[in-house]
């Protein structure tokens, strides 16, 4: 986890939801946004993601009056097959192109079964109500991520 010394404005995004809605930045204006990234759908360690932001996602809104938004590249079809699959009651976004993946550095050279290539880096951010980045975390355990995010927005908010 890296907390931001100076705290950026978060890059603008347009991309379509689950239900093939567009989703804006400006859509979370005045709200707590925790904008997570994602390799692939239906994948081991994205499921135990996903599951657990899933489970703790009334906790987080209750928090921080905070949004949960997943992003990958996978297509609205294979996200919305995700969600229903899995009760995820959060917004997940489809970067075809990885511009906003890239746009938030977690478009990266990976590793896997010795092969390299260019991927999702797993990243979070925490985007303040008035849209600027104050925490990220690079290569997260997907497995207790969301309890840590949980505990970092309660000290957002005492800080506030």
């Amino acid at each position: 986890m890296q907390e931001i010394e100076e705290k950026k404005p978060a890059p603008d995004f347009s991309l379509a939801d689950q239900t093939n809605t567009l989703r804006s930045l400006k859509d979370y204006h005045g709200k707590w946004l925790v904008l997570y990234f994602y390799p692939r759908d239906k994948t081991p360690g994205c499921t135990t993601e996903a599951c657990s932001f899933r489970d703790a996602r009334e906790i987080i809104a209750e928090t921080a009056n905070a949004e949960v938004v997943g992003i990958s590249k996978d297509s609205v079809t294979s996200h919305k097959n995700f969600s229903e699959q899995h009760q995820l009651e959060f917004t997940l976004l489809s970067d075809p192109n990885h511009q906003v993946i890239e746009a938030y550095d977690s478009w990266k050279p990976l590793k896997f079964a010795g092969r390299q290539y260019l991927g999702t880096q797993r990243n979070t951010f925490i985007i303040d109500p008035d849209g600027f980045i104050v925490k990220k975390y690079v290569g997260v355990d997907p497995k207790d991520h969301a309890l840590v995010i949980i505990d970092d927005l309660k000290s957002l908010q005492a800080k506030k």
